[in-house]
């Protein structure tokens, strides 16, 4: 088995190869073998079919956890014919997950969540009780009247992309005081808003885009609404945690595997490794281990959001690639192996399945889940459309499974 942490020190030793590093915030483990075998990919998002077997002490973990089923509360579903592929993934790991609007075009408006909840409700697996929570994606133009509406079809969310930081945000704002009408609606209303927590201004590093958001853009709209519930979605840095730990009991923030997973070395150091591009971009060592220690603290205000993102391998790969981690189908064991490596698996259930139906005001599921001890190895691909998709993990062997 190779564990998360011998898969960063796997990654480091292969940088060290071509004269870089990777930091890992573990002691020294055994030494995977070394790598061989055939790839799909000319930069695979992990160690393929052949990789090392070493095994991590386990000894005294249990072999099952049982836990309230789990949520996740930042996804990209996509939309059209790729719908059929990705959308029995989360239907499989989740009961319920919060699906991201930056569509082309971007959904705006009630009716249009309505009609893409429907598109996604038509390929759950029959007998899955799998619920999409649609958001709206918040504009310049956005009226307060159609806050109201979402709010009346039962959505809870708008999504706050600042425009050019992402995929599929040009639409987004460019201002945040543009938006104040609508975000005083949604104060009024309960309605949380979600934010992609980056400036955009090209002056400012990509790796200091989250801080700079946290220090100018984030107190302007606290300020002004100091009851408006605030999600700072897939974090990245210290800073970030920080701020949810130290700040307001209206704000709270969503975590990724990836983030908890990687550094910017795995990205960077030795070749760039597309499958790894995401954003908020991957950063230093010192924000990951911040990440782990935040989300595995077991403070309720931090909870999983996977932003599960696929693109088609072609699109990956290309001169310009596009940006995101596809995570769905092995999230779950992902982060329950990290926060067994923390020593905090007893926290598991509150990050994965509590703290963010509690911040969003819904009920916990009521059905329960088994995680069981069980190697398995990641697929190299899953299908996506006419291309495949490449997962995080592409090749690894994880060592937790939940039992369907």
């Amino acid at each position: 088995l190779l564990s998360l942490a011998m898969w960063r020190t796997r990654l480091g030793k292969e940088s060290a190869l071509r004269g870089g590093t990777l930091a890992v915030a573990h002691a020294p483990l055994a030494s995977p073998r070394r790598l061989d075998g055939a790839r799909r990919s000319r930069c695979p998002a992990t160690p393929t079919r052949d990789a090392a077997e070493a095994v991590g002490d386990t000894s005294g973990g249990p072999e099952r956890l049982t836990f309230t089923a789990p949520d996740d509360w930042h996804l990209h579903l996509r939309d059209g014919d790729v719908l059929a592929d990705v959308v029995p993934h989360s239907a499989s790991q989740f009961s319920r997950a919060i699906v991201m609007p930056n569509l082309t075009p971007p959904v705006t408006t009630a009716k249009l969540a309505c009609e893409y909840r429907a598109r996604i409700m038509a390929h759950v697996p029959e007998g899955s009780s799998f619920e999409p929570l649609m958001t709206l994606y918040l504009t310049d133009n956005t009226p307060a009247e159609e806050v109201h509406r979402a709010k009346e079809a039962g959505f809870r969310a708008f999504k706050l992309y600042p425009a050019g930081a992402t995929t599929n945000s040009d639409s987004g704002v460019t201002d945040v005081r543009k938006c104040f009408g609508a975000l005083k609606a949604m104060e009024e209303t309960g309605t949380l808003l979600l934010v992609h927590g980056e400036v955009v201004d090209p002056k400012i590093d990509i790796f200091d885009r989250e801080r700079v958001f946290i220090e100018t853009v984030l107190p302007t709209i606290l300020d002004n609404f100091p009851n408006l519930k605030v999600v700072l979605e897939h974090i990245t840095t210290k800073h970030a945690a920080r701020f949810v730990l130290d700040g307001p009991k209206n704000v709270a923030a969503s975590v990724t595997p990836q983030h908890m997973l990687l550094n910017r070395n795995a990205l960077l150091v030795g070749g760039i490794k597309p499958h790894f591009y995401c954003l908020p971009i991957l950063k230093r060592e010192e924000h990951r281990l911040a990440i782990v220690e935040a989300a595995t603290s077991g403070h309720p205000r931090f909870f999983l959001g996977t932003d599960s993102a696929p693109h088609a391998d072609q699109n990956k790969l290309s001169a310009c690639g596009c940006a995101g981690i596809y995570s769905a189908p092995l999230a779950l064991p992902i982060y329950a192996q990290v926060f067994e490596e923390n020593g905090a698996l007893d926290r598991f259930e509150g990050f994965a399945s509590v703290n963010g139906a509690a911040f969003y005001g819904v009920p916990r599921n009521e059905r329960v889940v088994e995680l069981v001890r069980e190697d398995w190895r990641v697929p190299a691909n899953y299908k996506f459309g006419d291309d495949v998709v490449v997962p995080l993990g592409a090749g690894l062997k994880l060592r937790w499974r939940l039992r369907t």
